[in-house]
């Protein structure tokens, strides 16, 4: 029986260094237990400042990317900046990914597309989540843009925290272990889900089955929930092991 492989288009800020680690560690662990192989490819949009102004811009550089990609003829966009879209406006997920994959109709290659903001509202939907608490490492305003947004789309955020790290590739280095300090300090009373990073960036991966093991409470991160988005578009089980509750098939 023939192996069928997928090509994965990655969308990547220029200074984002986690999502073509985590997201591939995610597949790559997903084929030690199901026949499905992946190849990853990306193209990558200026951002070195996790500022409003250079994530308006860097959004304006992702119709060249899906461009980019789709002469590759991959199987699905993903497409890593959360508080990009999220600064955007309320429901902007949407009309980025419309807007991406016509580019990739229009390129006479279709591909669906996955961002990391509507990924993180469907997986928190698929949970059935309807309070959360949330760690950002972004500033405190960009952080409250993301709380409202996702209140926007009807899940009620109990508490969050925001890391203030101002920039991206600082965010990169940040050590997933200290996300195991930090979601203590959040008040997890009567929450269904805890966003461990709203962040494709910021690396979790190691302590999502972590948290989750110690509060009882399913985990997530925006990486987790973009992989659980990329497995639905393509018709494939969304199961991958270590990666907690949502990617448990």
């Amino acid at each position: 029986m023939s192996t069928i492989n997928y090509r994965i288009g990655q969308i990547v800020p220029s200074s984002n260094t986690t999502m073509e680690t985590e997201i591939p560690a995610m597949f790559r662990a997903r084929e030690g237990i199901l026949p499905e192989r992946f190849t990853f490819h990306s193209s990558r949009m200026r951002m070195k400042k996790v500022t409003k102004e250079e994530l308006e811009a860097m959004d304006r550089d992702s119709d060249r990317c899906a461009i980019e990609l789709s002469d590759a003829r991959v199987d699905v966009l993903g497409y890593a900046c959360l508080v990009a879209i999220m600064s955007m406006g309320k429901g902007y997920h949407r009309v980025s990914e419309e807007r991406l994959h016509k580019k990739t109709v229009e390129n006479q290659a279709p591909a669906p597309v996955v961002t990391s903001a509507g990924a993180l509202i469907d997986g928190l939907k698929t949970l059935g989540a309807k309070k959360i608490a949330l760690i950002c490492p972004y500033m405190k305003p960009l952080t409250q843009l993301v709380v409202d947004y996702i209140e926007s789309e009807g899940i009620t955020v109990h508490d969050f925290t925001a890391l203030e790290i101002p920039d991206n590739l600082e965010v990169g280095l940040h050590n997933p272990e200290r996300l195991l300090e930090i979601y203590r300090t959040l008040d997890l009373k009567g929450i269904d889900a805890i966003v461990a990073s709203a962040c494709v960036q910021m690396p979790s991966l190691p302590s999502i089955e972590r948290i989750e093991r110690e509060t009882g409470i399913p985990t997530v991160s925006a990486a987790v929930c973009t992989t659980q988005q990329m497995l639905k578009q393509l018709g494939l089980e969304t199961r991958v092991p270590g990666a907690g509750a949502l990617l448990a098939g």
